[in-house]
């Protein structure tokens, strides 16, 4: 579905007129439209670590570089993400506050295995990757919208352009969004976009239990019931 399709379909369940063109129209129903549809998208975007948009970062060291700057569609790293360098077996360890990491550069003290944070745009890593050394991480990338070509971006600006999430979880969001924003009621059309998009965190990174071979018993174990059980 593109992006004109999805207002189509959201249409009928807020009111306004199924339109021929939304995204290149000034109309004023259809500038809220367009809000809320790059409102909502990103706001999904930003729900859950999706893996669509997981995308691996790698900087290579110099032996003094220390500041990296954030790829340029950065968004957002998950809180469990880690940062791993070539050269060990262990992550970097975080430093959440920037006081600390300020107490550290006071000090002049290079820890072990080294630390990182994020702040002004970049990621700082002390102490400096040595020559040809490598650190690695996942963040979520914020070009969250293909168009019909070209490069991805990070909202909707034409009526071709296509939702690289699910777009039946956007739909039920702009509904819900716009009914809100409109002082409607929207309890039950809000219910329905938060009960698809658990379904689909659920179901985004694939199953969690992995079973290899057969089951492994005691020797001399039998089951405490039949393999098939009979049905009358």
């Amino acid at each position: 579905m593109t992006a004109l399709s999805v207002a189509q379909a959201v249409c009928p369940f807020i009111g306004l007129e199924v339109p021929g063109a939304v995204f290149s129209s000034t109309t004023r129903e259809h500038v809220e439209l367009k809000a809320v549809a790059n409102e909502m998208a990103d706001a999904i975007a930003k729900a859950h670590p999706w893996q669509l948009l997981s995308t691996l970062k790698t900087h290579t060291g110099d032996g003094t570089t220390e500041d990296f700057t954030l790829p340029t569609d950065y968004d957002w790293m998950p809180d469990a993400n880690q940062v791993w360098t070539s050269d060990n077996n262990q992550p970097l360890c975080k430093v959440t506050d920037v006081d600390a990491w300020l107490g550290q550069i006071v000090r002049d003290f290079d820890p072990v295995p080294g630390n990182w944070i994020i702040y002004g745009g970049q990621l700082h890593i002390r102490a400096a990757l040595g020559s040809g050394i490598t650190a690695k991480y996942f963040y979520q990338s914020n070009l969250i919208v293909a168009p019909a070509s070209g490069a991805n971006k990070t909202a909707f600006t034409l009526d071709t352009d296509t939702f690289r999430l699910d777009e039946r979880l956007l739909k039920l969001g702009i509904i819900a969004r716009w009914k809100q924003l409109k002082s409607q009621p929207y309890a039950q059309e809000l219910d329905d976009y938060e009960v698809l998009k658990e379904k689909l965190i659920a179901r985004d990174k694939g199953a969690t239990i992995l079973r290899q071979g057969t089951a492994r018993m005691p020797r001399d174990a039998t089951f405490a019931f039949p393999g098939n059980v009979p049905t009358s």
